[in-house]
């Protein structure tokens, strides 16, 4: 069985919040029967490394089932805060859009595969 790679915004999308440096990004599948794979793959771990070059502290990761739904809080990700940072996009919302483009590995049997 031979494996295929898609990226997360083929199977969910993405909203962000903020809490001071605190990103939260809520990932929501599109169809139930891609959930069980988004929790097996899209883990803190894997997000952490992903996002890496903008989330300098911990992922912890929430499992919204009822609502086919993971949640990330992502910690030190907005370089101190809305109101003291420089940076451009100041509460992260550009950081759902980052986690979207993170690879999934499906095999030829899983829905959603080509």
């Amino acid at each position: 069985m031979s494996a295929t790679h898609r990226i997360l915004h083929d199977l969910a999308h993405c909203r962000a919040g903020d809490k001071g440096d605190t990103s939260i990004l809520s990932l929501i599948a599109y169809r139930a029967d891609d959930f069980p794979l988004l929790v097996k793959q899209v883990t803190a771990e894997a997000v952490a490394s992903h996002l890496k070059d903008i989330v300098r502290g911990e992922v912890t990761r929430h499992v919204l089932p009822k609502l086919c739904a993971l949640q990330f809080v992502c910690e030190h990700a907005l370089g101190t805060g809305v109101t003291t940072s420089t940076a451009l996009d100041t509460h992260g919302k550009a950081l759902s859009f980052a986690l979207l483009a993170m690879p999934i590995e499906l095999s030829e049997d899983q829905p959603g595969s080509p």
